[in-house]
């Protein structure tokens, strides 16, 4: 019987792996096509889908994505452009959780948001976006509010999360859980031209350290609302940082938070 490893040498075209003979390896072996791609970049192929990461992700970098889960925490504006960037990745799997349905509001700066899926779950809606995008990557839905309670079974197995949260007090829950889990959080937040990002390591407490005057439900986003770009740009950041948590490479920003001010166009590093 011809091995999946001999089949994908086969039909391989000037070292990549087109999407085409993907799915009819997984038919044939009855594989996933998070298999087939593993087993491909195993034998030193590469998905044609990622041949754009090249030379910035090796082979065994994108095996790692591969082989990874990240849990999304929110899928509105910057959850839902994080759940993209980190699909397009290749990020093998991720839990993606909230309990709400997408309203008209949403259209101005979700990406996940369109208008005929007014009024349908965000989680399924993300399911089924990623399912065309790049099958190779499981989405978990989870259509409920994070909480402390259930927190650690959210996220089960997960080995970073990344907050797209607008509530304050959920987001020091997710802190706390992620500290107590050992689990790195990138956290990120947008109000109106500005947005800020960290990365909290177990052990850190960097958002509760940003929250620590803070005694309301929301921050600045509620005055200043939301345009496109601002979630698109700090999510960005937490998909590259979630990327180097995971690889263990270059320097992420722990104990470091970054302040952007896009009416100025100026950046601040500030120490927590």
């Amino acid at each position: 019987m011809e091995k999946i490893g001999d089949f994908l040498i086969t039909h391989a075209q000037g070292g990549m792996l087109p999407w085409a003979v993907e799915v009819q390896a997984a038919e044939e072996f009855s594989l996933s096509c998070r298999e087939v791609e593993l087993a491909a970049l195993a034998a030193e192929i590469v998905p044609a889908r990622y041949q754009r990461n090249q030379n910035t992700l090796s082979l065994a970098d994108q095996a790692t994505l591969l082989k990874s889960h990240v849990a999304v925490i929110g899928c509105g504006g910057l959850g839902g452009y994080a759940i993209e960037e980190l699909a397009r990745l290749g990020i093998g799997k991720m839990t993606v959780i909230d309990p709400d349905t997408f309203e008209e509001h949403n259209l101005n700066r979700q990406i996940l948001c369109t208008i005929n899926v007014l009024g349908m779950p965000k989680v399924d809606v993300a399911q089924a976006r990623i399912r065309v995008i790049n099958p190779a990557v499981e989405v978990i839905p989870v259509r409920e509010a994070f909480s402390k309670e259930q927190g650690s079974e959210m996220l089960r197995g997960v080995q970073v999360a990344v907050d797209g949260l607008d509530s304050i007090p959920t987001r020091i829950q997710l802190a706390e859980v992620c500290d107590a889990m050992g689990i790195p959080l990138v956290y990120g937040s947008v109000g109106g031209w500005y947005g800020q990002i960290t990365t909290q390591m177990p052990g850190q407490h960097s958002v509760q350290a940003i929250y620590q005057d803070y005694s309301g439900e929301y921050g600045i986003e509620k005055t200043l609302g939301n345009p496109s770009f601002s979630p698109a740009l700090i999510a960005s950041l937490q998909a590259a940082e979630a990327c180097k948590v995971l690889l263990g490479t270059g320097h992420c920003l722990a104990r470091r938070m970054l302040f952007f001010n896009m009416l100025d166009m100026e950046m601040e590093t500030l120490v927590l």
